[in-house]
């Protein structure tokens, strides 16, 4: 139950950071305004800034290997 509970974690924290990669590279996100509930909106509001955030902490680590090159 709890690796269950850390796998489905790790899944929404990808989709967050493909979120991100997405508003990085092409300015879509999605229309939180259209979500009717306050508390809902600000929690996936929340939510994106994570993703935001792995993304940011992901670059840096890639760029720091020697692995990945800038092109």
């Amino acid at each position: 139950m709890f690796g269950k509970l850390i796998h489905l974690g790790i899944d929404a924290l990808l989709v967050s950071a493909l979120l991100a990669g997405v508003r990085r590279t092409t300015g879509l996100t999605p229309a939180l305004s259209q979500v009717p509930n306050k508390d809902i909106r600000q929690f996936l509001r929340t939510y994106l800034e994570f993703g935001e955030y792995a993304f940011d902490f992901a670059v840096v680590i890639f760029g720091r290997s020697s692995s990945f090159e800038r092109k």
